[in-house]
Formats: structure tokens, C-alpha cells, sequence
């Protein structure tokens, strides 16, 4: 069964993505995909086979003739399946990495939610199954089955073709696939909920799929950009929980404990990112290189994090990034003035409901002296946060005020 789930891993996208080319259908290939898994577990244990690819890419296949075959409107289209050459045991699978690509663009497209493209893309693109991905976001599996129905029959009504958008709408599309896969890696890095920090299987799901896309982008500084800040993020991981899982802050973590193999990369993926000026993506990929090239939160270049927050703020404006240029404003000139930023946020009514807001106010109030006012909004971020690991910390913080 291992065996079987991980060859599916790899070649899952190729697969349907070839499938869906063949068939011109994107739900039956999937279906079809599926089932050929579940043959292979049967039959693997009996008689492994010498390509086990190319026998899931022949078994689907002749599983999505079947399906075609039933269905009378589409003797056609049958036909024309049949008579392409059978895919055998030397089947190129790499032959098929511009339908990967396509198949991205459509568990990404626009007209499904924002939810749906999620689960789907995990689906489809990563291989994941319906429980792995209820696990990961922690909802029901029904909720994510119905999920991925939905988006299936979301495409086929709105008439989705399979294939890569025209060059002129391309960039604009590829911007909903990164945000994707950042959506992903986001949720991995720094769980919503739940009692762990990190989800590092959703996390290093996120990072093999843009890894992937990069390399079918190649020439795309944004996808080097999202690769870069996943992989210098995830360099951090080994610290940034303890034996029990409780968080490590930032100026408590043991930087040796950092993943060097994955900063290098993070910083070759960063240089192919700037060759024509950093986009969103790589100027949140340039602050995390400053974190992972300083050697301690006290050593960090915090003058050049402030210049790629206001950088950032330009491009692309969010709430989230004035306050984390707060944070970085007030390691440069004083509590006070990142204090500033904060209250206009607050008076703008900007992060509503966030626990962001009241875990950075409580934290530069202490730092001012204002231990009763600190450790109030430490406390409403507590109650603000799902995250029982973060909410943990945000208490023990408030209780060393009292």
C-alpha cells in the first residue's frame, strides 16, 4: 500500500492530466485515476510492475475508455481515444509537463471558491486523498468530498477547457495559482487551528508543488519568488517548535537547528526572482532572507526589513503588512512609534476579529511599560486565537505581566 501511494504522489498530475487531454472530460479522468489506484493496490502486492507509472497511465486509461464507452453521446469521442496508441510500461510521462501545467491553471480557475481550488488542487495536482486533506485544514471529509464534486462539476458547467490560457492572460491567471499554493503553505507554516503550530506535511506539500510549477515556469520571477519564501520559511521549522510541540519564538530559537540545505536553496530561488525587480512574492521572500542570514534577532539588518515592508506596502497594500511593519518600525526606532502604526490600524478598523492585532499591541505595550494595558491585549488575543499552541503562549505571556 506504501508503495502504491507513493508512486501515486508522483505521478498523480501527470496522469490526470493526460487523461483529461485524452478524454476531454476533467471529472471522469480523475474518477478514472481512482480507480486504477484501487486495482493497484490489489494487484501490486501480487506482481509489483516494472513501471508502476506507465501501468497506472495504462489502467486509467483503459478505465476511461470503459466509462466513455457507456456513455452513448460519446461513442465519438471514443473512437478517437481508441485509436491513439496504447500507453504501455515505457510510457515518457515528462512528455505530458505542459498538461500538468494546464491541469493547474484549472483546479485554479476563477470560477470555483477560493475553498475549492484548495481542496482540488491538493487532489488533483498533489495527489493528496479526501481524508489527508480533511486532516490537514481539519474538516469533516464529507465537507471536502463535496468540496471537490462541486469544483468538478463547477468546470465541466462553465464550460472549462483543458488547456494552458492564452499567453496574454496567462500572467494574470498564474497570480490565482500562486496565491493557491501560498494559501497551502500558509496554513502548513502557521496552523489556523488546532493543537500543533506546524503542519509540516501541508507545508512540504505546498513547497514539492511550487517546485513544480517552477520548473514549468521557468522564466516566471514570481513562482521563483513564492518558492524562495517557502523554502527559507520552512528552513526554520526545526526550531520553531520544542519536544512537546509548544512554540519557540523567534529570539528563543536555536538557529543552529535551521535547515542550511533549505536557505541555500531559498536563496538561489530568490536570485532567479530578482532578475527583473521583486514582486510580492519575492519581497516576502527578501525579509525572510534577512531573517536566515542574520545570526540573531538582535544582529538582523531591521533598517532593510522596514524598506522591503514599505516596498511591499506598495505593490501589494494589506493590513497584515503595515503590522508586521510595525513590528519591524518599532525594532528600529523605539516601541512607540511601531505602537503608532498599530492604533491606525485599529482605528481603521482594518484587522477586525484578527488576534494578530492585540498579540502585536500587547507585545510593544510591554515593552513600553504598560504591563496592565499589555497584558489585557494579550489576553484578548488569546481568546481571539484557534490555535491552542499560540494561545498558550499569548497566556503564559499575559500571566508574566501580572
Amino acid at each position: 500500500m506504501a508503495d502504491v501511494e507513493a508512486v501515486w504522489r508522483i505521478e498523480s498530475a501527470r496522469i490526470v492530466a493526460a487523461l483529461t487531454r485524452f478524454t476531454g472530460d476533467f471529472g471522469l479522468a480523475e474518477d478514472a485515476a481512482q480507480e486504477a489506484v484501487a486495482e493497484a493496490l490489489v494487484s501490486w502486492p501480487r506482481a509489483a510492475p516494472a513501471n508502476p507509472g506507465g501501468w497506472l497511465m495504462a489502467t486509467a486509461r483503459r478505465r476511461a475508455i470503459d466509462a466513455i464507452r457507456r456513455r452513448a453521446a460519446l461513442r465519438d469521442r471514443y473512437a478517437l481515444i481508441a485509436a491513439e496508441p496504447a500507453v504501455d510500461d515505457d510510457v515518457d510521462l515528462d512528455r505530458i509537463d505542459d498538461d500538468v501545467l494546464a491541469l493547474m491553471f484549472v483546479s485554479c480557475h476563477p470560477v470555483l471558491s477560493p475553498e475549492a481550488r484548495v481542496a482540488l488542487t491538493l487532489r488533483v495536482v498533489g495527489g493528496l486523498s479526501s481524508e489527508e486533506i480533511a486532516r490537514a485544514f481539519l474538516v469533516p471529509v464529507p465537507t471536502v468530498q463535496a468540496r471537490i464534486t462541486r469544483a468538478k462539476k463547477t468546470i465541466a458547467a462553465a464550460g472549462v477547457p483543458f488547456e494552458l490560457p492564452p499567453a496574454a492572460e496567462r500572467r494574470e491567471r498564474l497570480g490565482g495559482v500562486l496565491s493557491v499554493l501560498y494559501v497551502i503553505f500558509t496554513e502548513g507554516s502557521t496552523a489556523t487551528s488546532g493543537d500543533r503550530l506546524l503542519r509540516t506535511d501541508v507545508a512540504y506539500e505546498a513547497i514539492r508543488l511550487a517546485r513544480t510549477l517552477a520548473a514549468l515556469q521557468p522564466d516566471e520571477p514570481e513562482v521563483h519568488g513564492l518558492l524562495a519564501l517557502c523554502e527559507l520559511t520552512a528552513a526554520r521549522f526545526p526550531a520553531r517548535t520544542g519536544p512537546d510541540g509548544s512554540p519557540v519564538l523567534l529570539e528563543e530559537q536555536d538557529r543552529r537547528l535551521w535547515d542550511i540545505s533549505a536557505i541555500r536553496r531559498g536563496l538561489a530561488a530568490l536570485a532567479r526572482a530578482s532578475v527583473r525587480g521583486l514582486g510580492p512574492y519575492g519581497l516576502q521572500a527578501a525579509i525572510a532572507a534577512t531573517h536566515a542570514e542574520a545570526a540573531s534577532v538582535e544582529a538582523t539588518d531591521w533598517d532593510r526589513i522596514v524598506v522591503l515592508y514599505e516596498a511591499l506596502g506598495r505593490v501589494a497594500p494589506s493590513p497584515v503588512v503595515e503590522l508586521n511593519r510595525a513590528v519591524a518600525v518599532a525594532m528600529v526606532s523605539g516601541p512607540a512609534q511601531g505602537l503608532a502604526i498599530v492604533d491606525e490600524l485599529i482605528a481603521a478598523d482594518r484587522l477586525p476579529g484578527s488576534h494578530l492585532v492585540p498579540t502585536v499591541r500587547g507585545e510593544l505595550l510591554a515593552r513600553l511599560g504598560r504591563r496592565p494595558e499589555a497584558r489585557a491585549e494579550l489576553e484578548l488575543a488569546a481568546r481571539l486565537c484557534a490555535n491552542q499552541r499560540e494561545r498558550s503562549v499569548l497566556l503564559r505571556k499575559a500571566a508574566a505581566l501580572s
